[in-house]
């Protein structure tokens, strides 16, 4: 039985794509088979993976409005043991049209059914906002891994997040925990990020990954070339910090 995370924070330029597709991608790399569900209408997720959104005929979408089971939908990627479930633009009406279906905030989990015992770990990027989609992947996680920027208003709307986590903890999904707060973008030149890592440790004690993401040229150019960073880069920054993220995540020592 895998276990699945959602990476949420309805802020967003926090770090939220970048993360799940590297973080997906090293946990792969370190052995482990993995699912990635792009559940973002952007569909940075699955051009950052390579795949062009525009040329796919079935998507996300359609696992959630017309129930096609998401076997159908699961393609390869470039990395060994990812596969995606990829998005497009049709997922952009999606929240307007689940208002009306049975058991709405539900689908996602119960299309993630046939596929939990395949995959040591499901990872869902979720949109930057707190509608219909983002609450279909708490509903369906067990966890939540929450990437913060270090930046002066980290905290701000943090509040909501968790109001709407322990929401769905209560009447949707009680098993859902916090998986870990993870600080992306650190500036290490810059005195304030380490006033905010401070901060935000303060506030989740014991709960913030020991690694940190930092600012990465290299991070930042790897979607545009369709590949994570351990295959753009594999010896930059940034690739070596979501290595020791997987690593911690996974418990891979």
């Amino acid at each position: 039985m895998s276990k699945v995370i959602a990476v949420a924070n309805q802020k967003g330029g926090v770090g939220k794509t970048t993360t799940a597709i590297n973080l997906s991608a090293c946990l792969a790399d370190l052995g482990f088979k993995i699912l990635l569900l792009d559940t973002d209408p952007q569909s940075n997720t699955t051009s950052g993976l390579g795949l062009d959104p525009r040329k796919l005929n079935k998507s996300i979408y359609h696992v959630l409005i017309d129930n096609v089971p998401i076997t159908e939908i699961i393609t390869d990627t470039s990395v060994k043991r990812l596969s995606l479930v990829p998005s497009n633009a049709d997922l952009v009406g999606a929240e307007v049209e689940m208002v009306s279906l049975i058991a709405r905030e539900m689908r996602l989990r119960s299309a993630l059914q046939s596929v939990r015992d395949q995959y040591d770990y499901i990872i869902i990027d979720c949109p930057p906002s707190l509608g219909l989609i983002t609450l279909n992947a708490l509903t369906a996680c067990d966890s939540v891994i929450i990437p913060i920027q270090c930046e002066y208003y980290a905290l701000e709307g943090l509040g909501q997040l968790l109001e709407t986590i322990t929401l769905v903890k209560d009447n949707l999904n009680p098993k859902l925990e916090i998986e870990g707060i993870l600080l992306t973008m650190q500036d290490r030149r810059v005195k304030l990020s380490d006033q905010v890592i401070s901060e935000v440790r303060n506030y989740f004690k014991g709960r913030v990954y020991n690694t940190n993401i930092p600012r990465n040229i290299r991070l930042s150019e790897a979607p545009s070339f369709g590949k994570p960073i351990i295959l753009y880069d594999p010896k930059s920054a940034g690739a070596k910090a979501y290595m020791k993220l997987a690593k911690e995540v996974s418990g891979h020592e």
